[in-house]
């Protein structure tokens, strides 16, 4: 199965939280699932980290990212011309634009 990750989904998994859904583990642990992250994702994850609404440890958030990026089997996601129309026409109960990309990509 396809898995395009979620923002939270990532960090959560990365840090080890409990908020993290049993089933969405397994489902990560599961090597038959391809995971996919776009990079809205990682927009998010360094937007997140300015406001100071998350905390990275490590002194360069772009080293942090780049350093996940490269040791977790993800595929890139496609950011296109069709992602961006389709996140305008998605139906979500909030604006937030990181969500509105990654259903429209999903």
């Amino acid at each position: 199965m396809n898995l395009l990750l979620d923002t939270h989904i990532l960090l959560w998994s990365l840090t080890g939280s409990d908020r993290m859904p049993s089933e969405m583990k397994t489902a990560l642990e599961d090597q038959s699932n391809i995971l996919w992250l776009s990079p809205i994702s990682t927009w998010e994850i360094l937007m997140l980290h300015e406001k100071k609404r998350i905390r990275i440890d490590h002194s360069d958030p772009v080293k942090w990212i780049k350093k996940v990026l490269t040791r977790l089997p993800f595929k890139e996601a496609p950011l296109n011309h069709e992602v961006a129309i389709q996140s305008r026409q998605v139906e979500l109960p909030h604006q937030d634009p990181a969500d509105r990309f990654l259903v429209a990509t999903a």
